[in-house]
């Protein structure tokens, strides 16, 4: 598992043993994998200089005297020479008395190399993203390829007027690039789902809104509910963006200074990579401000009370007159025939007229009604 940090599998399986039964010298490690010790070593080696292991010197390992082994005696004078056969030389004396001054075969030696696991929290993190840095220096590179290409390969003509974008990396190169060549105005209409450009990954939004970039920003209620979405726009009010609300974004758009639109050719749910349409078209992207113009106008503003987002009133529309009526004698209890005999109205009449109310409050049924008519003020308390 641990392959894409470039941990072969003996590597890993090492630091795994000491992370799992702590500290061990190369020897108990290679006993312990079967392993031969010139692998062990290498391996160490490697995991030593990604920082994943440490060596201190265990003086646990030198070898303990024999007690019941008593001390060599002292050397005493050379023997006589004489005639007699000399005595074979003993193993590991140098003399064939069995008393002389060679080396014993239990003497201590230098210690062993005792090896433990750093931190993996740590260590593995830090190599993690490193990683993560290469990729995303990788993706930038692809991304410069494959607009080389686009350019070498495209018509003049055309090429200044529509470009098929595709894939993560290269939509999230050209958000990134709108941004940051914004000068004035960036509109955005948001669909809350990140899974191509999470919201302000590179910092070009930041930077943008430093410059004095207006943002303006729609994005689906059910936005609100989802948790990284909602991070994002506590980001967003934070830096002064004007957000607004509304029941459902029909796309996701993004518009700079009114000369620069992208847009999606694909949803989530298609087979293939994600594509984009960036269009630099006067005609096609003044169609696009003017969606996101009538999209703003229904939607309803977002702002920051007691550290949460809170949706205002809308901008304009309210029922008046009779729907106000209906509206009133609704949130009374009145059926729908009720409301129709009292204000001499026929059944048909009436219904209609509150489908009507519910599409100006942007409610699905009679309870949101009821909600959004008392948030809009439309009924007295």
């Amino acid at each position: 598992m641990l392959a894409a940090v470039g941990l072969s599998d003996l590597a890993e399986r090492l630091y795994t043993d000491l992370v799992t039964h702590g500290p061990a010298t190369a020897g108990e490690l290679s006993r312990r994998s079967g392993t031969p010790p010139d692998e062990i070593h290498v391996a160490l080696g490697k995991l030593a200089a990604q920082g994943l292991i440490a060596a201190r010197h265990d003086d646990s390992t030198r070898p303990a005297a024999d007690p019941a082994r008593p001390d060599p005696a002292p050397a005493g004078p050379a023997p006589p020479a004489g005639p007699g056969p000399t005595a074979p030389a003993l193993p590991g004396t140098g003399t064939g008395t069995g008393t002389g001054t060679g080396t014993d075969d239990t003497a201590p030696g230098p210690p062993a190399l005792r090896y433990s696991a750093a931190p993996p929290a740590v260590a593995l993190e830090a190599l993690l993203a490193g990683r993560r840095h290469a990729l995303r220096q990788a993706e930038l590179s692809a991304a410069a390829l494959a607009e080389a290409y686009r350019a070498a390969t495209s018509d003049d003509a055309h090429r200044d007027l529509v470009e098929v974008v595709v894939g993560p990396a290269a939509i999230g190169h050209r958000v990134e690039q709108i941004q940051r060549g914004a000068k004035r105005e960036l509109l955005a209409l948001v669909t809350g789902q990140y899974d191509v450009v999470p919201a302000d990954a590179t910092g070009a939004e930041t930077e943008a809104v430093e410059r004095g970039v207006a943002y303006r920003v729609v994005v689906g209620r059910h936005s609100l509910g989802a948790p990284r979405s909602a991070e994002a726009l506590f980001e967003a009010l934070g830096r002064d963006q004007r957000v607004r609300v509304v029941d459902q974004v029909p796309t996701k758009l993004i518009i700079a200074d009114g000369s620069l639109a992208l847009v999606p050719l694909t949803t989530p749910g298609d087979a293939g990579e994600p594509a984009a349409l960036l269009v630099r078209a006067p005609g096609l992207v003044n169609l696009m401000t003017i969606l996101f113009e009538q999209v703003w106008a229904w939607a309803q503003p977002l702002g920051l009370e007691a550290g949460l987002p809170v949706v205002g009133d809308a901008p304009a529309g309210e029922p008046v007159g009779t729907d106000r009526r209906i509206l009133a004698l609704l949130l009374a209890g009145s059926t729908d025939q009720a409301v129709a005999n009292q204000l001499g109205l026929g059944l048909r009449t009436v219904q209609r007229r509150i489908k009507a109310v519910m599409e100006l409050a942007h409610a699905e049924t009679r309870v949101q009604l009821g909600w959004q008519a008392h948030r809009r003020g439309w009924v007295e308390d």
